[in-house]
């Protein structure tokens, strides 16, 4: 088997399709927020996560949360058209994200606390420069701690149920063949001061 199967990639594109489907849908909400209460933003950055974490909870390979994000920013295009950009790059920029935790154990560690790990930094980058682009000063103190907190609460929690419905799938045996062990680091030998830190 290849790294990049043909059953790997359609796995990966189903499941961008579908977290596509829900990107566009969202895309609707985003300037409805930002008018009426931008402070509540940061509750809508945590579907573009789903995606990725499930592909990464699924298969425990590296690039697949990149290659999914893209797949279901493209997606999100048959839903919201005039936001194709937005929504891919989100996706990229998300996506990328999510692999860099893992990235740093060469793609051989994939325990639970890492997918939280990955959505605490991607939300706080996120939230940090939706923040810049918005302005510092758009909020007082209190209100923009709750706009940050927010960027990774919802993060945190789509991560958490991504990995519920992953499990499920998981439990049928459609993965089976394509995933990777969610251990694979080489006793006493190889480990990198994260996966270490797990250990």
């Amino acid at each position: 088997m290849t790294f990049f199967s043909t059953r790997l990639l359609l796995t990966c594109a189903a499941i961008g399709v579908g977290g596509g489907l829900v990107f566009g849908i969202v895309g609707y909400l985003h300037p409805v927020v930002l008018v009426t209460v931008p402070i509540l933003y940061g509750a809508l950055i945590g579907v573009y996560f789903f995606p990725g974490v499930v592909a990464q909870s699924l298969l425990r390979r590296g690039g697949v949360a990149l290659l999914t994000g893209t797949i279901a920013g493209l997606a999100a295009s048959a839903v919201d058209p005039a936001n194709l950009w937005r929504h891919v790059g989100v996706g990229v920029l998300i996506g990328a994200l999510q692999e860099l935790p893992f990235a740093l154990s060469g793609y051989r560690y994939w325990r639970g606390w890492v997918f939280g790990l990955a959505a605490v930094v991607a939300g706080l980058v996120m939230g940090a420069f939706v923040l810049v682009l918005v302005g510092p000063d758009h909020f007082a103190p209190l209100a923009e701690t709750v706009y940050i907190a927010l960027f990774v609460l919802s993060p945190l929690l789509v991560t958490w149920l991504a990995r519920r419905v992953s499990d499920g799938i998981d439990s049928t045996g459609a993965a089976r063949g394509i995933q990777g062990e969610i251990d694979r680091r080489r006793r006493g030998a190889g480990a990198t001061p994260l996966a270490m830190v797990a250990a």
